[in-house]
């Protein structure tokens, strides 16, 4: 790469990177601790939805450089906007698409995650942070209640933690993170990129048609009723096994095989 190109990959706010079956998309603003920005929501939004449409890509991962996740808004954008339900729908459209996407969405959290980048790594499918990691819903903190991340953080934490973390703003370390549900699991720094590659490369091993209905169905399932939920997992079951991943998987089981799957 040369310098100039490598001076512009500096300066992009994202960059995505593709590995076999595996994207990467980093947050790229480690001098603002990656704070979100509108042109920056807009283009992981943009970008995620160029991943979707990528059959060749299996698992998104979700990390960043510098010494922070994501610090969440950009104050400097906040306290200046003149149009903030904008601001916030932008955000909300983000989070959004990492649940629409089709591949399971994993966040590699290597430091602070505070507000809307709390609500980021809650809103990732899974998550494995690193052992300095920390995460806060801090608004509160400047009289700016974190509504719009209780939205993901009180559907992955146990409540009355997760109204903790809302009322006090205060700090929670990536070992108590995991136990309350915020991130699967936390492991030591050296471990982190080696322990999400590891996870995203079984994923996406597996049968792609059934990790892109798997994850359309559990978050659809989430917002039923008991007796709701079951009729429709029903239906899913029944339409899953009647798909070709699914009949080369069971064959390929019962003659002790590895699968071949579709578009592989």
């Amino acid at each position: 790469m040369s310098t100039k190109q490598s001076d512009a990959v500096e300066e992009m706010p994202l960059i995505v990177d593709t590995e076999g079956p595996v994207a990467w998309l980093t947050l790229n603003r480690p001098d603002k601790y990656n704070s979100l920005t509108t042109p920056m929501m807009n283009a992981a939004t943009e970008t995620l939805e160029a991943l979707d449409a990528d059959e060749s890509v299996k698992v998104i991962v979700i990390d960043a450089r510098g010494k922070a996740f994501c610090a969440g808004h950009d104050f400097s954008e906040v306290s200046s906007t003149d149009d903030p339900d904008a601001l916030f729908a932008t955000c909300s459209r983000l989070m959004l698409t990492i649940h629409r996407v089709r591949q399971p969405v994993i966040a590699q959290v290597q430091g602070i995650a505070t507000g809307a980048g709390c609500q980021l790594v809650a809103a990732c499918d899974m998550a494995i942070a690193g052992a300095e990691a920390r995460f806060a819903t801090s608004g509160i903190n400047v009289g700016l209640f974190c509504s719009t991340p209780s939205v993901e953080v009180g559907r992955n934490v146990l409540p009355k933690r997760a109204m903790e973390m809302l009322f006090t703003g205060d700090f929670v370390d990536a070992e108590s993170a995991a136990s309350i549900g915020l991130v699967n699991r936390a492991v030591p720094m050296d471990d982190l990129a080696g322990e999400v590659t590891a996870l995203a490369e079984k994923i996406a091993g597996k049968a792609p048609s059934a990790l892109a209905l798997g994850k359309q169905m559990f978050y659809k399932q989430m917002g039923m009723g008991i007796a709701e939920a079951y009729r429709y997992t029903s239906d899913v079951m029944v339409e899953n096994l009647g798909r070709d991943d699914c009949r080369e998987g069971i064959n390929a089981f019962m003659e002790k095989r590895k699968p071949s799957w579709a578009k592989d």
